[in-house]
């Protein structure tokens, strides 16, 4: 988690939500990445599925077993749509999202009995840091 919130600082360079990611199998991180909507001009960069984009080009495969993947804020639909797809059995993250949260706060995309991947989930690690860097952030916009 540490390494998601490092990453997390580094994109408010580019005007972004400061939200990192990191995909590692075996204690080994496969891919980190940050939030780059802004940059890119595009809705869907989100860090998880930047994380999700570069994991599956290294392992050579869209299925990534073995994986767990750690987040500074609870996944959004699309990420945890995009987690499910990906088959990562494992996901750990940070601050709760009471706004757009898919993974128990809004929705429960993730423990959906309809899909078939239900990941290991738990949320609220290192939950007061990773909800300070939000929150700081959008303090300073205010």
């Amino acid at each position: 988690m540490r390494l998601a919130i490092d990453c997390a600082g580094k994109v408010e360079s580019h005007g972004d939500v400061p939200i990192g990611a990191v995909l590692a199998r075996d204690g080994e991180p496969i891919a980190i990445a940050g939030n780059e909507r802004e940059l890119r001009r595009d809705p869907t960069a989100h860090a998880e599925i930047l994380a999700i984009r570069a994991a599956a080009e290294a392992l050579g495969g869209w299925r990534l077993p073995g994986t767990t993947l750690y987040v500074t804020l609870e996944p959004c639909a699309m990420c945890a749509g995009a987690i499910v797809l990906a088959r990562i059995p494992e996901v750990v993250f940070g601050a709760y999202d009471p706004k757009a949260g898919a993974a128990g706060s809004v929705l429960d995309v993730l423990a959906e009995p309809a899909l078939n991947h239900r990941p290991r989930v738990t949320g609220g690690v290192l939950e007061a840091e990773c909800a300070s860097l939000l929150a700081d952030f959008f303090a300073a916009r205010r």
